[in-house]
């Protein structure tokens, strides 16, 4: 289904995230402990550039519209798992991290955009796309 122009971006914005969950896990299973320090930089820089951003612009705007819609677990569970990677991302960040670590972050935030795209990004088509 085409994206509603208003969610658009952070669609788009989504395949970052996703390259970025695929290159995290590949430094995590590879053992290489110079592609982990790389991956690990990484995640910090594009989390602070991208992701965290793309969170304050959907928690400020797209989930109160959805809370408003009566969509109170979606909302719930973006923003659970919004805090779950800002929290892991400080765990990566963290000198005594592993590559464990680093596979959680990949993990959650590959799924975590799955979620978004598959679960709350359809239901804001359909509940908040008459309003846009």
């Amino acid at each position: 289904m085409k994206r509603h122009q208003t969610l658009q971006d952070l669609s788009r914005e989504h395949h970052s995230a996703l390259k970025l969950a695929l290159g995290a896990r590949r430094a995590a299973t590879s053992g290489d402990a110079g592609k982990i320090a790389a991956a690990i930089a990484s995640c910090a820089e594009v989390f602070a550039a991208e992701l965290e951003p793309h969170f304050m612009i959907e928690e400020s705007s797209l989930l109160p519209a959805m809370a408003q819609a009566g969509e109170a677990a979606l909302v719930a569970r973006t923003l659970r798992e919004h805090a779950e990677l800002r929290a892991l991302l400080g765990r990566v960040l963290d000198p005594d991290a592993d590559a464990t670590t680093l596979l959680s972050f990949a993990d959650l935030l590959s799924a975590h955009v799955r979620f978004e795209e598959r679960e709350l990004f359809e239901i804001a088509q359909q509940r908040l796309a008459p309003q846009a």
